[in-house]
């Protein structure tokens, strides 16, 4: 590998902001936001829409996404005149 050219691969708290599920990983991603974490150590802070705690198919609950007018929407401005 290059020197210098590769981004700094180090520990980071994902958190899922639906569920407040919360875990402990190396990415390369960057935060200003840091929080302690139970080791006592700080680390950068990742907040996430969706993680494993709160995705459909991981925990089997069917979400309900309000997705109402779309499909008469695009039916009416596509319709065959």
């Amino acid at each position: 590998m290059k020197k210098g050219i590769h981004p700094e691969y180090k520990e980071v708290i994902f958190q899922d902001s639906s569920s407040n599920f919360s875990f402990l990983t190396k990415s390369t991603i960057t935060s200003n936001e840091t929080v302690k974490w139970e080791d006592g150590n700080e680390y950068p802070l990742i907040k996430v829409e969706v993680s494993s705690a709160s995705h459909p198919f991981y925990t089997g609950k069917k979400l309900f996404v309000d997705t109402a007018g779309r499909v008469e929407k695009f039916n009416r401005k596509y319709k065959k005149k």
